[in-house]
């Protein structure tokens, strides 16, 4: 009988004895726990079980779904020495079977491991050396030293890569040559035996070292393939080249293959450097991000003192000063100066933003012609720019749904082939006459060179990769590949109205002067500077007086405005109450435009003096200039498009009409909001949600797909999984298109991956021989199989030029 071991779980949350003991009961259920308790002094639970592995991502889970939270660590490694698909698939099962491990992902296109680990279990040191003890490595240093260092090894893999393959090609010619037009000339075989060698043992050495480390750890994967067939050609024509005697007493021809053991290494050699060119443009999204910060900044000490520094040694508060067409290297306010600057690469926006006095700059954005000095709010990890970066990292690093089947397919695959490859040989030993060794030998070999995991391993995270890439680069921020793929699927969507559909904040949209005068403007702007109202802000907002009058005796009135004392007079600022009750006359046609704009569902707010009101104002919050398009292009998509408010009925009528939307829902709490898209859930409709506020969170959490406005509040971009940077509606058409045509091409890889191997290998085998004699050269073989990784990666890149 094994023996228990002692699990401690780090709690979050659980701060009764109530809390202990829901979580003591959902333990309870865990299949595996022997014994178990809480903690609630030291914040942890307690669990005895016979099997660590299986019982702590489950007992992680169900506490998590009770609610409460479990203190894990979730970072990317890259990881090195990968060759396929099947690699991947061993790596994350070695992560997986590490005590202390939540989940694993690994993929192999951008060659990184997603781990979630409990650090009082399990260290990274500890991740590292049971990677490497399979033959692959973990990086877990995360200084910027290390990321430059793994940038450079990154690049002399590629190099030394392209350095074998340009040898393999130069040893290759001659022996194809000889080998095609000229096998009777003297010492044929010993002139190829001696081209080939280099090739096979020296230039392909990686292949037979790894599939050395696989076979100690009793697995398998596309370097045991290559190994197999390419090491048994060469020792094959060996033989036949020192032993020929051997089959000529058989009445036999001792056939050589070094050209096919040679070339077949050299066109994956190829192939490998074609499909890592291909990869590193499927991350170019990322790099251009990363690229957006600067090495260097000028700090401005106290004094006016500038110094240039690290961009690495700022610190929030340092003031920072940014000349013309310099990058801004982190987020802060402006104090001084004033400039625009392109947000593009962040919003996906293409006008330049204006900035001045206590206007927000993020890092990564570009200055244009001005100059100014900011202070540093956000520095390092913290900033927007380095939030985008970790988002579209961890979402190019996440796994779609149908990514899990394709890693069940790549795990089993090359001990499949490995054993489709021996019965094809016992079949023409069998079957195949006088030749059928021979030839039996020669159609394992193509079995074997011909089958490629790593068609299958790439075909959808590379599809992902760009996709999530674009999508970036376009203001549209993705959390994981789920949410890209469900997207197309969505039949309703659900808009909050304040933040999404409008502005947010009220505007002044219209405004009626008394016989058109409007010398009292200042006057105006002036009292309602003094008032800390949203629509007083709105009114100083509109004028943007740049000299106020001074205001003296300033009252604020509860639920009617204000009164102050200006030039020697009083002056009211507020609604029709405030008029009727202090005496003033409101002249007919000022009151006449305001039943017009309450009609429209506007606030309507009065200015006067002792005497009578001196204008009319229409305050409402707007709707985005590019919600109606929206909504348009959403509805002809075939999406129902809903809006909910916590407004009243006249306002949210006005909107929806105004933005072209015909359902909506007005006075909702925001508990309803998630109870409305269950609803629509329980119609059998894909439902995303969109929302900026806390108030949406929980909606945002029930949707099938919840999209957050970039200008709203964290909580709401926390549960979303996707952020659209910019707050512009019209992006959430472009992530759903961006949807489409990404599943569109994860569907097009996988077919022809899929085809490619079920095509391939039946002919290799010789399937056809029988009926017109064709039998596939191993050659052939490996130049289809090297093609088939890089036809799949080019198709992902399609999507970076996709409308």
């Amino acid at each position: 009988m094994p023996a228990n071991h002692t699990i401690y779980l780090p709690l979050e949350g659980v701060e009764s004895e109530h809390c202990a003991l829901i979580v003591d009961k959902g333990l309870q259920k865990v299949k595996g726990v022997v014994s178990h308790k809480v903690e609630l002094n030291n914040h942890r639970a307690v669990i005895e079980t016979a099997d660590e592995n299986e019982v702590i991502p489950e007992a992680v889970r169900t506490i998590r779904d009770l609610g409460y939270d479990v203190n894990t660590v979730k970072k990317n490694f890259p990881v090195l020495n990968m060759t396929c698909a099947s690699c991947a698939a061993g790596t994350e099962g070695t992560l997986k079977a590490l005590n202390g491990v939540v989940s694993a992902s690994v993929n192999y296109a951008n060659a990184s491991a997603q781990v979630e680990y409990i650090p009082s279990i399990i260290t990274a040191q500890q991740l590292k050396e049971a990677v490497q003890s399979t033959g692959y490595d973990l990086v877990i240093e995360e200084n910027e030293e290390a990321k430059e260092s793994l940038e450079a090894l990154r690049n002399d893999r590629y190099k030394l890569l392209r350095r074998k393959t340009i040898g393999a090609i130069a040893l290759s010619v001659p022996l194809v040559i000889i080998g095609m037009f000229f096998m009777n000339m003297p010492y044929a075989n010993y002139i190829m035996w001696a081209l080939s060698t280099p090739i096979v043992l020296i230039l392909g050495k990686q292949f037979f070292v790894n599939a050395w480390k696989q076979a100690k750890h009793r697995s398998a994967n596309m370097d045991t393939l290559v190994a197999l067939s390419t090491g048994v050609a060469y020792l094959f024509s060996v033989f036949n080249t020192l032993f020929p005697a051997y089959w000529h007493n058989k009445g036999l021809h001792a056939h050589v293959y070094f050209e096919a053991a040679g070339v077949v290494i050299t066109f994956i050699l190829l192939g490998k450097l074609l499909e890592e060119k291909a990869k590193s443009n499927t991350s170019s999204a990322i790099k251009k991000l990363i690229g957006l910060q600067p090495k260097t900044v000028m700090v401005v000490h106290h004094g006016g003192h500038q110094m240039e520094m690290p961009l690495a040694n700022v610190k929030p508060g340092d003031i920072i000063l940014i000349r013309p067409g310099e990058k801004i290297a982190v987020d802060g306010t402006v104090i001084s100066g004033s400039s625009f600057v392109d947000e593009s690469l962040i919003t996906g926006e293409p006008v330049a933003v204006s900035k001045s006095k206590d206007a927000k700059v993020f890092a990564g954005t570009i200055n244009q012609k001005g100059s100014f000095q900011f202070r540093a709010d956000k520095v390092g990890a913290e900033t927007l720019l380095a939030q985008i970066i970790k988002t579209v990292q961890d979402a190019q690093g996440s796994k779609a749904p149908v990514q899990k089947l394709v890693d069940k397919i790549a795990g089993i695959f090359v001990p499949v082939v490995i054993g489709l490859a021996m019965l094809t040989l016992i079949a023409w030993i069998i079957l195949g006459g006088e030749n059928g060794f021979t030839q039996g030998l020669l159609a394992m070999i193509t079995v074997l060179v011909i089958a490629c995991p790593c068609a299958l391993g790439l075909a959808t995270p590379t599809a992902i990769m760009v996709g999530v890439g674009k999508g970036a680069e376009h203001g549209i921020l993705i959390k994981d590949a789920e949410s890209l793929e469900l997207a197309k699927k969505v039949n309703a969507i659900v808009l909050d109205k304040t933040g999404t559909i409008t502005e947010g904040k009220p505007a002044v949209t219209n405004i009626a002067w008394l016989s058109n005068d409007n010398s009292f403007a200042n006057v105006f702007a002036s009292i309602e500077k003094q008032s800390e109202h949203p629509l007083a802000e709105a009114v100083v907002k509109y004028f943007d007086v740049k000299d106020y009058v001074p205001v003296h005796h300033f009252e604020s009135i509860t639920g009617e405005g204000v009164k102050a004392h200006v030039n020697s007079l009083f002056y009211y600022v507020g609604n029709e109450k405030l008029m009727r009750k202090n005496n003033i006359t409101i002249p007919e046609d000022l009151l006449s435009n305001a039943k017009t704009w309450l009609a429209t569902a506007k606030t309507v707010i009065y200015f006067g003096n002792e005497k009578q009101a001196l204008a009319a104002v229409a305050i409402a919050d707007k709707i985005k200039a590019s919600s109606s398009e929206a909504v348009k292009l959403l509805q002809q998509s075939g999406i129902d498009v809903y809006m909910l408010t916590g407004d009243n009925e006249a306002t949210a009528k006005a909107i929806a009409a105004e933005a072209g939307i015909a359902h909506y829902k007005a006075e909702v709490l925001p508990a309803d909001k998630a109870v409305f898209v269950k609803e629509l859930q329980q119609q059998g409709k894909v439902v995303a949600m969109v929302g900026d506020g806390i108030n949406d969170s929980s909606a945002l959490a029930q949707a099938d797909v919840s999209i957050a406005m970039g200008k709203g509040s964290d909580i709401a971009m926390d549960v979303a999984k996707m952020t659209i940077i910019s707050s512009d509606l019209s992006r959430i058409p472009e992530a759903i298109k961006l949807s489409i045509n990404t599943v569109r091409t994860i569907r097009q890889n996988l077919f022809w991956a899929f085809i490619y191997n079920l095509i391939g290998i039946p002919i290799a085998a010789g399937i056809l021989y029988p009926v017109n004699g064709f039998l596939l050269n191993p050659m052939i073989a490996g130049a289809a199989m090297a093609l088939s990784s890089v036809s799949v990666v080019t198709n992902s890149l399609r999507l970076k030029w996709a409308p």
